[in-house]
């Protein structure tokens, strides 16, 4: 998105990503305009939402791509729609697979690796680990975390990171993912599954192990510098030895 940059821009997103998005003039919640209205059955969305996209010279769009009811209700606007993902044939990273589209919307080329800026933050000389993700299948065994934490406390204080519904005692949590970004930025360290919170990680800079079991990190794995990723033995999580995640983060630190 950043990539689109014009003169003025807007950018529409899911409530909890508000935060993350700093380079555009503006940034609304999808709910928050009304768009997630358009083209439902019985649903007549607010006038507001016709008068904001009028207000666009050019929009590009991933949202509704698969919704033909809500791409024929856009009609007229000039609004053009992009995949949301890459096709499931295809081998090409996800953020070359973005670039490529924002190229082809006239978007300027940029470097494919997503960073996240932050102010300067103090160093907080912590690891953080974060041992779940958007399905249990992607999720390394917590008693390995467990084992994990272990050995990294003997050398540097250990904090553990958890979404709202996750269960985990003790962990941080929070609501804004900008802060969530800043704090993790602090850390020495950051240890985590194929998730969210494991890409955001690796955008900030933090030397990261990201681990990956069914899903294809030539795909989806984050990119960065000081991001090594590891995947289990075809795909199984619990495939994956202490060792080879133990190897891993002594190769970061």
């Amino acid at each position: 998105m950043e990539s689109l940059r014009g003169d003025y821009t807007e950018v529409w997103v899911a409530g909890q990503n508000v935060p993350l998005v700093r380079f555009a003039e503006r940034v609304r919640s999808l709910s928050s305009t009304g768009i997630d209205l358009v083209g439902l059955e019985g649903v007549a969305p607010p006038a507001r939402t016709f008068e904001l996209l009028r207000g666009f010279d050019s929009i590009i769009s991933w949202y509704g791509y698969r919704r033909p009811e809500f791409r024929a209700a856009l009609e007229g606007f000039n609004v053009r729609f992009f995949p949301a993902l890459p096709p499931p044939e295809s081998r090409e990273h996800a953020a070359d697979f973005f670039l490529s589209q924002a190229r082809e919307a006239g978007g300027r080329a940029v470097e494919p690796v997503p960073r996240m800026d932050c102010p300067p933050v103090e160093p907080g000389g912590y690891a953080v680990i974060h041992p779940f993700s958007g399905s249990p299948k992607k999720n390394w065994p917590l008693e390995r975390f467990r084992e994990l934490a272990g050995w990294l406390s003997a050398r540097m204080p250990v904090k553990w990171c958890a979404g709202p519904e996750e269960v985990l005692e003790g962990a941080a949590r929070m609501d804004n993912l900008f802060d969530l970004a800043l704090w993790l930025k602090a850390a020495r360290v950051y240890v985590g599954n194929d998730s969210g919170i494991t890409h955001l990680a690796a955008a900030v800079g933090v030397p990261a192990v990201a681990i990956f079991g069914p899903t294809d990190p030539e795909v989806w794995g984050p990119r960065g510098r000081r991001v090594r990723i590891i995947r289990a033995p075809g795909g199984v999580i619990g495939s994956l030895s202490f060792q080879t995640v133990l190897k891993a983060v002594e190769s970061v630190l």
